[in-house]
């Protein structure tokens, strides 16, 4: 847009008060939430090709029978650290701590998160969780009793090393980071909403991570209480799960699972809101039902909650209680119909162009339809006991989760890269990815149920050859093969197109909310005016395609005195006051280290030099809280 002399002296003391540091230094005292959203994409990326090499590892000790390739407490570390990966260090961070993180303010057109130090210490835990759980492994003393750490497998007695207090307390880090940043959606989505933009006009990706912030922030809780029970009953001899002195086994399953299974939709959630993204762009349709789908969204969230039991039906339960629980997996199959349906309809209805998000979204669908087939039937009180523990469950849970949760993240990854990078990917490499991908999804993880119908008991090591499950188990693991070239080319794509890819302008789909009308890749105050908003797609309104240069001269909510971004009333988004926001610090940094340096003082019984370190951590929040300096 042309601006005058005016407008060009506003927008460039808005880059002098919010521009960061430089270099290095520039990114460990960062709070800009897109910088934050990069360091969690880089880090999650790290730990998933580490999540995938462990995968490869397994695949092949199981290629034949009576493999030799890992020693039993080799394959059982690496089981257990592959699961802890791809969840907490991979899925969550990269839709939450990636796509939440840069996309929720850019699309609610706010300048920042709501407390961006906060969410930049949220960060630094997440890594400090990440580097606890891998420390442990390549010290040779990695948890081994699988990422759901039953007891009494998890008990000192029959895990006497270190490994388990690097999974507890390192889950206890990673807790603490997503309760954090989930508090810190929910704040940002209620209260910093661009003027106009009630809660019917905000986009459906944004009901997605304001589903999955509640259900981390009620979730995560149970966990939390179930790993320090753990770590208090290995490090004083407490008796929490020991049945012999009043405790249950059980406690640890009905806590962890309070957790686990709100956890797959925390996990499928985002995956639901980069759908109904990428959907409406590549079909020039707004979203069917969008109000039905905003509601199933929270629907799906809140049903999650009283499934726990359905991870339990061959416990010994009552049988009771066993069909209520069967009742509730079965009903939160209404809430996902609603919305499979807005998806297919709106792609029916619609003039679809399938370039390789959209193509990734396709392929989501019918692994997300494949993956809850299966789920009835394990939802089905007498199938599951038959195929608990088995392989069947294995190949049910990576098709919802791996085909189900992934696939939108992969095409997520290629519809926001011109936003993000300010160049375009290859399209025919992208879609010769996309192939790759599928195929290979398939030929690894559809052998499963064969096998585990065969009777083949999941977190097995090795088998003998007359059991007859040779043949899945060696397509399966050539299929991982497979499915590891694909990924390997996607990643080829987009580090060689962020470098040499071509320009590709601020709306190169033709998007339809706001981080499509900011320049690629945005400043760092996100927009030089704050939106007003009429729409759910103001993108494609004309009323809300309106040019800033006025509004701009003028100083209409340009807001260039200081690092400010305006509150909007909660259901309405009425403008209410303008907020003074912290600049970059470097106390959430030195505070994450801080918790990571004590823990690890915890695990290696220092209790003395931990209670020091906390200590420091305290007066480091002191410092944290002291007085802003003047802006500039």
């Amino acid at each position: 847009m042309t601006v005058g002399t005016v407008a060009r002296e506003r927008i460039e003391r808005l880059d002098r008060i919010w521009e960061e540091r430089p270099g290095f230094t520039g990114w460990l005292t960062t709070t800009d939430h897109k910088r934050i959203g990069i360091l969690y994409l880089a880090t999650s990326l790290a730990f998933f090709a580490a999540g995938g090499v462990e995968a490869l590892m397994m695949r092949s000790q199981l290629a034949e029978p009576n493999e030799r390739v890992l020693s039993p407490g080799t394959y059982d570390q690496l089981m257990t650290m592959h699961g802890v990966t791809m969840i907490f260090l991979f899925v969550i961070p990269l839709s939450i701590g990636f796509f939440g993180n840069y996309l929720v303010p850019l699309m609610i057109g706010a300048r920042d998160m709501a407390f961006p130090r906060m969410n930049a210490l949220s960060y630094w835990l997440f890594l400090g969780s990440g580097i606890l759980l891998y420390a442990g492994l390549l010290l040779g003393h990695g948890p081994d009793a699988g990422w759901f750490d039953y007891v009494p497998l998890a008990s000192r007695k029959y895990s006497p090393g270190p490994g388990i207090d690097f999974y507890a307390l390192g889950l206890i880090l990673n807790g603490m980071s997503s309760t954090a940043a989930a508090a810190n959606f929910l704040v940002t989505i209620f209260r910093l909403r661009a003027p106009g933009m009630s809660l019917n006009r905000m986009p459906l990706f944004c009901f997605a991570i304001l589903a999955t912030s509640f259900s981390l922030v009620f979730a995560l809780p149970a966990l939390t209480t179930d790993l320090v029970f753990l770590e208090l009953s290995r490090k004083f001899g407490l008796h929490f799960f020991d049945v012999g002195r009043g405790g249950d086994p059980l406690l640890w399953q009905d806590l962890f699972w309070i957790f686990g299974h709100p956890e797959v939709y925390i996990i499928v959630l985002p995956a639901f809101g980069i759908a109904t993204s990428v959907i409406p762009t590549f079909t020039r349709r707004r979203m069917a039902a969008f109000p039905l789908v905003a509601l199933a969204e929270l629907l799906v969230a809140f049903i999650g909650f009283g499934v726990w039991v359905h991870h339990m039906f061959a416990t010994g339960l009552p049988e009771i209680a066993l069909i209520f629980f069967a009742a509730a997996s079965l009903i939160i199959v209404i809430p996902s119909g609603i919305q499979i349906f807005a998806w297919c309809m709106t792609m029916v209805t619609g003039k679809p162009e399938f370039r390789t998000p959209l193509l990734f979204i396709v392929g989501f669908i019918l692994f997300f339809v494949f993956g809850g087939l299966s789920g009835i039937m394990l939802a089905a009180v007498p199938f599951d006991q038959q195929v608990t523990d088995t392989y069947f469950v294995v190949a049910h849970f990576h098709y919802v989760i791996w085909g189900a949760a992934v696939f939108p993240l992969l095409g997520g990854l290629y519809y926001w890269f011109p936003k993000v990078t300010g160049r375009m990917y290859h399209e025919r490499l992208g879609q010769t990815t996309f192939w790759l991908v599928f195929i290979g999804t398939n030929v690894t993880f559809f052998p499963m149920h064969i096998s585990g119908m065969l009777g083949m008991p999941r977190r097995v090591w090795t088998y003998p050859s007359a059991l007859g499950w040779g043949p899945e188990n060696l397509v399966s693991t050539a299929g991982a093969f497979f499915l590891t070239g694909g990924l390997v080319l996607l990643a080829a794509n987009l580090v060689v197109s962020a470098w040499r890819g071509p320009a590709a302008g601020a709306d190169p789909f033709g998007g339809a909310t706001l981080e499509w009308t900011t320049s690629s890749p945005p400043p760092a105050y996100n927009f030089a005016v704050i939106p007003k908003v009429t729409s759910a797609y103001p993108a494609w309104d004309e009323e809300d395609r309106q040019t800033d240069a006025g509004r701009l001269e003028r100083g209409e909510l340009v807001l260039e005195q200081g690092h400010r971004t305006p509150g909007t009333t909660p259901v309405d988004g009425h403008l209410g006051e303008i907020l003074e926001m912290p600049s970059e610090s470097p106390w959430p940094f030195v505070l994450g280290a801080l918790a990571t340096i004590g823990f690890a003082f915890i695990i290696a019984n220092h209790l003395v030099m931990a209670a020091s370190t906390f200590g420091l951590g305290a007066v480091v929040l002191a410092a944290w809280h002291w007085k802003e300096p003047e802006e500039a």
